[in-house]
């Protein structure tokens, strides 16, 4: 079997996240998967390294897919730029080793989350940004990012539904920076829950408007009670930044 690698980035905006669901291919899997299987002439299905959801954006999700046939990466690649919307692209195709899997593989995540923190919005970040209109304070955010850090059960910032798999999951740093209006808070840890990345943005912005103290972070891990955030951070706002293997 040939085992080939993709690097991609889309927009989210429009896409009902990244994993099929079902019969509707309104989701970047789907879409690729369309355009891989007229190419090939067979059905092909396609493994992500992460489950982005609706309206979540990639600068660089990963995948893979397998095929008993050979071919040329360059030739892949084209063809998929060439009948994909342009709000899904290619960055990369390269043959990789057969036993190459891109979720398991995948050892460190990076994502990046941008709010506009201005009192007016940004018609140009809508689709890319959450608007807080109320001034964030920064240095109470970084104060309460620190207790995430480390290995930890993330219940309490989870939304999944599965009760069989573990909630345990390692966050190696958060940084907190601002760049003209806009705050841009980077998570990285060994894998995310299901809106786990939107629930701790939603805390850090709680505590930047001085809803919640940064020490009631510990607390709220260790309660694992899931109703102790009131912000879920917008969809729009969040992006997967890399992957590590």
């Amino acid at each position: 079997m040939n085992n080939y690698k993709l690097n991609i980035e889309y927009d989210g905006s429009r896409y009902k996240g990244w994993q099929r669901l079902g019969d509707d291919k309104n989701t970047i899997q789907g879409k690729i998967e369309e355009v891989l299987s007229k190419m090939i002439g067979g059905e092909i299905q396609i493994i992500g390294s992460s489950r982005t959801d609706a309206g979540v954006h990639a600068l660089n999700q990963v995948a893979n897919f397998k095929t008993n046939k050979e071919l040329d990466q360059f030739e892949i690649q084209d063809y998929l730029n060439k009948y994909l919307p342009n709000d899904i692209n290619i960055k990369q195709v390269k043959i990789t080793n057969e036993n190459f899997h891109a979720r398991y593989n995948a050892k460190e995540k990076t994502y990046i989350y941008k709010i506009w923190n201005k009192k007016y919005s940004n018609p140009f970040a809508r689709k890319y940004s959450m608007h807080v209109q109320q001034r964030l304070d920064i240095r109470k955010m970084k104060e309460a990012s620190n207790f995430f850090i480390g290995e930890h059960d993330f219940t309490a910032f989870s939304n999944a539904k599965s009760k069989k798999k573990s909630m345990v999951r390692e966050i190696y740093s958060i940084d907190i920076e601002e760049k003209e209006g806009f705050i841009e808070i980077r998570i990285k840890g060994n894998g995310f829950l299901y809106n786990m990345v939107r629930k701790i943005v939603g805390a850090l912005i709680e505590v930047g408007l001085r809803q919640m103290k940064a020490k009631d972070i510990s607390r709220t891990i260790n309660s694992k009670e899931r109703n102790q955030i009131n912000i879920l951070a917008d969809a729009c706002g969040l992006y997967l930044e890399k992957i590590e293997f």
